[in-house]
């Protein structure tokens, strides 16, 4: 089910305590952006398929990375895109977006999803897995 903006961002805006709607939308637009540098396929697409459509373009754009950043490097990449950002942020926000993404997908999807990535993403998810 694909969420709405309003729901999804408003999602965002609580888990990263942000204070403002502007804040967790420039948060929303990094992370997804890194994301989708990292995912392929089938499942990239069921990941934008539960997003609102303004967050679904920018997960799909078609800049691909050039190697996978481990979880440490996936939050210095966010840090260095957001204004004013640390990597102790720059992990929350993360999370914070992660989690609300995690929350619309089914387990499978997630599953496959963390497979594409390195390990430690499903912290970053807020859902970690059993070793």
């Amino acid at each position: 089910m694909t969420l709405r903006w309003d729901a999804f961002i408003e999602h965002v805006r609580e888990r990263g305590e942000y204070g403002s709607r502007d804040e967790a939308d420039r948060a929303a637009r990094v992370v997804l952006a890194l994301l989708g540098a990292h995912l392929v396929g089938e499942d990239r697409a069921r990941v934008a398929a539960g997003l609102p459509e303004a967050y679904a373009l920018i997960l799909l754009n078609p800049l691909r990375a050039a190697e996978p950043l481990d979880p440490q490097r996936f939050v210095r990449a966010t840090a260095a895109w957001i204004e004013g950002a640390t990597e102790a942020t720059a992990r929350w926000d993360v999370s914070a977006v992660l989690s609300v993404v995690a929350d619309s997908l089914d387990d499978e999807v997630l599953r496959r999803v963390l497979l594409q990535l390195p390990p430690g993403y499903d912290l970053l998810f807020g859902r970690p897995q059993e070793a």
